[in-house]
């Protein structure tokens, strides 16, 4: 049986919704049913512009039919996810339109960019924040990958309406599920992930702690990613014809471990930071975090399956990274960087990304990188409590799954030794 500690407690007036909202499916009427089609169109009304981008189509109607037949959603959870599957529609559709009537955007250079990667919950997101403070970087924020249209400008980076709209909207998220602080950084003007990138070609992981989706992650897992990279990439020129300056991408997604091989096709001359945890410390965390967002969309979330989900959907992805690490040799633009020493001293793990890459940290970045760990210190929102027992694996399973990447972690450690 699924471990109930996991799931978010929904308040009384949410709980409310969904009842009523489940008699009403009794009677045989589907409140805020989802149709690609109809997203497609009232995208088109909002932006002007028709997107004829088959990967774009082909995801959304295989989200769609997944949310519809496998993910077993509640009222409000179908409300939220038709919410958020329309708000992408319509920001790809303006980004879109944009290139149509400024067709020099696509002669924006991306050049050099520095991607972060590694098995969620291993640091991660607070190296991806910390190394945001060196102004010779750029990351994609939150309310650029949530409503990037039009982009960005210098008057405007730090203070504009968008914003406030996604700040109110994560204010809203804390109150109704208030332990997800305690475990996910994430603010307004935060660095944001790959995937919300990924998610406006409705290609992307970020679809997946929504709702129980499997058929819609074996398309995903199996599709052209170097198809889905161009959109990224493209969007990343969509970002910077704004004006707004940056020496170097910064970007990030443990979801790049399963396309390494697309990662350098699209960017030849990319920088990768690889961070490493012992997936039994990581599949319990990663397995309670997204049974516990699920939960919030769905009333008939099962920790167990979620828990046996993430185990091998990350075996599976360290399995393709191995691989295309053996194969492709780009050793020279990679370094590897451990959970516990970032933990102990995370500004001697930075000195040791710069020192590789041949960086230079100006006195006044580090400062500021010192003054963020202060105020963003570790348990700063509370603990996030998980364990192997709550979703259903065992220390000998997940050794059994992750035996090659272990014995490629052992040999990395005993190279640092030496």
């Amino acid at each position: 049986m699924a471990n109930p500690s996991i799931r978010i407690r929904q308040p009384v007036a949410l709980r409310a919704v969904n009842r009523v909202g489940a008699m009403v499916r009794r009677c045989g009427l589907k409140p805020f049913a989802l149709a690609p089609e109809q997203i497609l169109e009232n995208a088109r009304r909002t932006s002007g512009f028709e997107v004829r981008d088959p990967m774009f189509r082909e995801g959304l109607e295989r989200l769609v039919h997944g949310l519809e037949t496998h993910a077993r959603l509640s009222t409000f959870g179908r409300l939220a996810a038709r919410g958020t599957v329309q708000r992408s529609a319509d920001s790809r559709s303006r980004v879109e339109r944009a290139f149509a009537e400024h067709p020099g955007i696509g002669d924006e250079q991306v050049q050099a960019p520095v991607f972060i990667v590694g098995m969620p919950r291993s640091g991660t997101t607070i190296l991806h924040a910390l190394l945001h403070l060196d102004r010779d970087h750029r990351a994609p924020l939150s309310w650029e990958c949530l409503l990037p249209h039009p982009a960005p400008n210098p008057d405007d980076y730090e203070d504009n309406e968008r914003i406030d709209t996604v700040r109110k909207e994560f204010d809203q998220i804390f109150r109704l599920v208030p332990d997800f602080r305690r475990k996910h950084y994430m603010t307004a003007d935060s660095p944001q992930e790959c995937i919300g990138i990924t998610a406006l070609n409705f290609a992307s992981f970020q679809y997946l702690p929504m709702a129980w989706l499997p058929e819609y992650h074996d398309w995903f897992a199996n599709s052209d990613q170097v198809k889905n990279l161009r959109w990224h990439r493209r969007f990343l020129q969509f970002l910077q014809s704004g004006g707004v300056p940056s020496r170097r991408w910064l970007l990030k997604s443990p979801v790049h471990l399963m396309r390494l091989r697309a990662l350098f096709e699209v960017y030849p001359d990319a920088r990768v930071i690889v961070t490493h945890r012992h997936p039994a410390d990581v599949v319990p965390s990663v397995g309670s975090l997204v049974s516990s967002m699920r939960s919030f969309y769905s009333d008939h979330e099962d920790t167990l399956r979620t828990g046996r989900e993430q185990l091998l959907i990350w075996a599976d992805y360290f399995a393709r990274f191995l691989r295309d690490r053996r194969e492709l040799d780009r050793e020279e633009q990679m370094v590897d960087i451990f959970f516990d020493d970032f933990v102990k001293d995370q500004m001697s793990v930075v000195d040791a990304i710069y020192s590789r890459f041949d960086w230079d940290l100006r006195p006044e970045d580090r400062d500021r990188m010192e003054r963020f760990l202060r105020q963003e210190r570790r348990g700063k929102h509370g603990v996030h409590e998980y364990s192997r027992d709550q979703i259903g694996t065992t220390r000998t399973e997940i050794d059994n799954e992750y035996v090659h990447y272990l014995a490629f972690l052992e040999t990395l450690r005993s190279a640092w030794r030496t």
